[in-house]
């Protein structure tokens, strides 16, 4: 950090922040990238002023035309949407701060502005700080201070931006459904001042998830990108300024609802935080910063990732206490570590139309209760895990018989209207403090009732109509349900929680800092994993996803995909099963069986290490390699989901390798056989065996290794050990 009066630079890991920072003006960032050295002097500011186009308006203020600060306004002649939009009294609330005062906190990382409008009576706290792996992390509070009236000040946003230079022209954003997430679509940066909402009331299978701008197409290994995430799990707004007077701005924010903020005197409101990642190492690095960052919290989990079988895609609703306890057996058989018994084992749940907010054990299923299978599971050494929907509810049960005011939605709905249900489900209202007892308290005492070690949570429609206490309601909403899974797990050291929403309809920065992990999708269609998960992993580390091997013909998609290549794109992820494996044969029990021993072997890598991606030509072609922080070993796998275009193969230049080491590579074919046509390189021969190719990561990284070729949906694991 260095802070000569006038302007602040922070540092971290490679990445510098220089702001401006004008006597009682809100600071403007002058600088965002790559660290460029601590100047040590003044005069090395100076210059960066020199270097930079700029207008003096009077006394030093921002420089109107061309920079906006970190909360542009119309009173700095900016023109592109305000940073934040407020009203008292049915009158518009032009924030002019009086003072600002900024300071340096955590060893130089984080710059604190606290502004005041004396004359709106609005306080504003605003926290940048670089986290560590060099990621950006901005967040706001406002605060009403007029204490002498009772009009409350109504927020309708408040965004956080930074500016990205010029030079970037292209802008990559995500769509998506169920069950196709995280689709990307990148086009020319638009002109002018846009917004992408999400009003889900989720992140969304459509969320746009990132904002990425980029110095041209962006690619996965090299390349300069500028990223915006929104960590929030609720309405979301993410935003572009792209006009010719000013530097272009990318930012986020929460989207509310009308009069969803209104603070009395004295009371305010926080913004979720919003990331931003900087990279001139294309999109992996800029995932790298997302990672190193997830990683570093407290509550990110540590150790190997239980290999999972759940059952949903082998049992659906069909319980049958000897079958699960048969596939349970099985299950411990092949190495499996965790069994999740999922949907159907609640008060009415034969389908998806009842029981939801009844989170008893029914009867008529399971007469003696879960107990047995729990006892079960746990002594065959296996963690036991359970699904959960706690934000949801049907008519059709005790819950809503009983409490129909316990439903979140405008009260014209409740209940007459089903036709706006989802599923035939509603959202229950989890702000509403007895509602949020009676789920707690009925799911407190089934994990101790049963010693679960796991809980697949869902969220599986919408929420469309917020209605809380008279008013929109989506904030207090995520903020409850966020506090539902922070209060569980601090009563029950040790549970872990994985966050669902019909698959990947909630991940975001936001939930992965109080789940353990999430399901990116409910396909597990390969051919489609192979694109959701690289990009879901552009910011979730691949200890938090869930990747497992389904049956083929897929459930979601009816495609029949060979089991090897199934395995290879669970190695991805947290490996495991969605499967009916009492169905295989012996011969794949016995694929599956070397396939989890290989994944023990491996996940000490795969869920700490830093991920890369190889950018093919042909659009076949897919590749995705985890590196050791020493580069000691890699792991990547080599996959197609169509045919290949040329004769000739590409060729695979591991990234992340170090030249000056000579590195032996096996072909791991414990996923089983793979397949490919019309040659063989020759260095595959010496990878089948146990001595490996051995080769120097020089050659590795400049020349590369010739790639078989793969016919469609065919897989290759290739292990890179250094001698």
């Amino acid at each position: 950090m260095f802070d000569n009066g006038n302007h602040v630079v922070l540092r971290r890991d490679g990445v510098a922040v220089v702001l401006k920072t004008p006597q009682n003006e809100m600071p403007q960032v002058e600088y965002w990238g790559r660290d460029f050295g601590v100047p040590g002097a003044e005069g090395e500011l100076s210059a960066l002023d020199a270097m930079t186009l700029k207008v003096t308006p009077p006394a030093e203020k921002p420089d109107a035309a061309l920079r906006p600060s970190l909360l542009p306004q119309g009173a700095e002649a900016f023109a592109g949407r305000p940073g934040l939009e407020a009203y008292r009294g049915g009158a518009p609330v032009f924030v002019r701060w009086t003072t600002v005062e900024t300071q340096v906190e955590h060893s130089g990382h984080e710059l604190l502005v606290h502004a005041k409008d004396a004359v709106n009576l609005v306080e504003l706290d605003v926290r940048l700080s670089l986290a560590e792996g060099g990621l950006v992390l901005m967040d706001e509070r406002i605060t009403n201070i007029d204490m002498e009236h009772e009009e409350p000040l109504t927020v309708n946003w408040l965004d956080s931006v930074l500016p990205i230079p010029r030079r970037a022209d292209r802008l990559t954003q995500f769509t998506g459904r169920w069950p196709l997430e995280k689709q990307p679509q990148t086009g020319p940066l638009p002109r002018g001042s846009m917004t992408r909402d999400c009003r889900h009331g989720k992140t969304s299978h459509e969320s746009p998830w990132l904002f990425i701008a980029s110095d041209g197409e962006p690619l996965f290994d090299s390349g300069e990108v500028w990223a915006c995430h929104l960590a929030w799990s609720g309405n979301q707004t993410y935003r572009l300024d792209n006009l010719p007077q000013h530097e272009p701005l990318l930012g986020a924010g929460e989207l509310l609802g009308p009069g969803e903020i209104q603070l009395l005197p004295g009371s305010d409101y926080a913004t979720p935080q919003v990331c931003f990642s900087w990279s001139d190492h294309g999109l992996d690095g800029m995932a790298a910063r997302f990672h190193r960052w997830l990683r570093s919290l407290p509550n990110h989990v540590r150790g190997d990732r239980p290999v999972t079988l759940n059952t949903w895609e082998a049992v659906y609703f069909d319980h049958d206490g000897a079958t699960l306890i048969a596939l349970a057996d099985l299950a411990a058989k092949v190495g499996v570590e965790r069994f999740v018994l999922d949907d159907g084992w609640f008060h009415l749940r034969r389908d998806d139309t009842k029981g939801l907010g009844d989170w008893v054990v029914d009867p008529e299923v399971w007469p003696n209760g879960l107990d047995a299978l729990a006892e079960h599971v746990h002594g065959l050494g296996m963690q036991f895990g359970l699904w959960f929907e706690p934000e949801m509810i049907n008519l059709d049960s005790d819950c809503a018989r009983e409490h129909p005011d316990w439903i979140l939605a405008a009260p014209e709905a409740v209940p007459c209207r089903e036709d706006i249900s989802y599923r035939t489900q509603y959202v229950l209202d989890l702000a509403n403090p007895d509602a949020y007892r009676h789920v707690r308290g009925q799911m407190a005492d089934l994990i101790s009732e049963l010693g679960i070690d796991y809980i697949k949570w869902d969220h599986n429609r919408d929420v469309t109509e917020p209605v809380h206490d008279g008013h929109y309601g989506l904030h207090a909403q995520t903020e409850a349900a966020y506090r539902l899974f922070d209060d569980l797990k601090a009563e029950f050291p040790g549970l872990e929680i994985e966050s669902c929403a019909s698959g990947g309809g909630r991940t975001d920065a936001g939930i992965l800092q109080h789940a353990d992990r999430i399901w990116a999708s409910d396909s597990n269609d390969p051919r489609d994993r192979v694109d959701i998960q690289r990009y879901t992993e552009l910011v979730v580390p691949p200890e938090m996803i869930g990747a497992h091997i389904g049956p083929s013909p897929a459930h979601s998609t009816w495609r029949a995909t060979d089991l090897s290549y199934r395995a290879a794109m669970s190695l991805e992820g947290c490996s495991g099963f969605e499967w009916n494996i009492l169905e295989c044969t012996d011969d794949e029990h016995a694929q599956i069986t070397a396939f989890v021993k290989l994944v023990k072997e491996l996940r000490g890598l795969l869920h700490a290490g830093e991920v890369h991606h190889a950018d093919f030509h042909d659009p076949a072609l897919r590749a995705r390699g985890v590196v050791a922080d020493d580069a000691s070993r890699a792991v990547w796998v080599v996959a197609t989901v169509t045919n290949l275009r040329d004769v000739v193969t590409e060729r695979l230049r591991p990234a992340g390798l170090d030249a000056s080491r000579t590195y032996r590579v096996r072909l791991r074919e414990e996923i089983g056989e793979s397949r490919w046509g019309w040659n063989t390189p020759q260095w595959i021969a010496a990878a089948r065996t146990g001595e490996g190719f051995v080769v120097s990561g020089a050659l590795l990284q400049q020349i590369g290794l010739q790639l078989p070729p793969l016919w469609p949906m065919q897989a290759i694991v290739l292990d890179m050990q250094a001698l």
